[in-house]
């Protein structure tokens, strides 16, 4: 009896989680991406504001067992727009102390894309950086996954910087803010005019790049040539955007409403909890 009603449980679960990750999938309307697929499991999902070029905005964020997805909120969240999928292989998290005008925030790394976040509480910010963590731990164990070596900058906002961060001439409407792609700076049109391909955000296109880093990166494409360096990239993040950092629209806070997560003992969707995924009646989280 007990094992017919395991798998039970186990049937329900995947019904339930598969009409979860359905309703994720049609939120995004037809310009996203197809999100179901076999052994997928949605962990969790919540908002948080993410620090965009020029503010903070408050985006969906979705997190299951092999990737994370992230998308701006419509219709009071009720549907979302511009999805971007990260593999957690290609991911790296960094706790940031609180700042002046943002806290309970860490930075996610990856290959093509760095962006800072932050929760509305601090269990919340622990809540999802335990569950990412352990979600990419169990995929990295559990497949032939390999993790990402080489991670994209973090852009410095542009209320951070009135000068450019390399000549220090003041911006103005006609000297405006550019970002170099290989350090993350503040520049000017005229200290950001050559273009290089840094591999891990594109392997063919050529981005914008500050003086300094131009100098840099020939200095070490010369040491590349003489054998000095393997010159490997990494694998790239599942988004077909750019690695522009530049968000368009203008969006307004939402109404907070806690993270929710799949109860480890219950297999049930819940509230807020840092009780992570792991129960031996509910779905492998990745392959064995």
């Amino acid at each position: 009896m007990s094992d017919f009603h395991d798998t039970m449980d186990q049937l329900t679960f995947a019904r339930e989680n598969r009409e979860r990750i359905h309703a994720v999938e049609n939120s995004f309307g037809p310009s996203g991406r197809p999100l179901d697929k076999p052994d997928r499991i949605l962990m969790g999902e919540g908002h948080l504001m993410k620090q965009g070029r020029r503010k903070l905005e408050q985006k969906a964020f979705f997190l299951f067992n092999d990737i994370l997805v992230y998308g701006s909120m419509v219709l009071n969240g009720r549907w979302h727009k511009k999805q971007k999928i990260i593999p957690l292989e290609d991911l790296q998290l960094e706790d940031v102390e609180d700042g002046l005008g943002l806290r309970n925030q860490w930075l996610i790394r990856t290959p093509r894309k760095s962006f800072f976040v932050s929760a509305s509480t601090y269990e919340e910010k622990r809540a999802w950086i335990d569950h990412i963590e352990h979600c990419r731990a169990g995929l990295l164990r559990g497949s032939s996954c390999q993790p990402g070596s080489a991670f994209a900058v973090s852009w410095i906002p542009d209320r951070a910087a009135y000068k450019c961060m390399r000549c220090f001439g003041k911006f103005t409407p006609t000297r405006r803010r550019h970002h170099c792609r290989k350090c993350g700076f503040l520049v000017c049109n005229a200290c950001s005019k050559t273009r290089a391909v840094i591999g891990h955000i594109h392997a063919t296109k050529k981005l914008r790049v500050c003086r300094i880093c131009h100098t840099r990166n020939a200095e070490g494409e010369k040491s590349r040539l003489s054998g000095d360096s393997t010159g490997k990239n990494s694998s790239e993040e599942d988004d077909a955007a750019s690695s522009s950092g530049e968000e368009g629209d203008e969006e307004t806070m939402q109404d907070y409403t806690a993270s929710s997560w799949v109860d480890s003992r219950m297999g049930t969707w819940g509230q807020i909890g840092t009780n992570i995924f792991q129960g031996p009646t509910l779905p492998r989280t990745s392959p064995e």
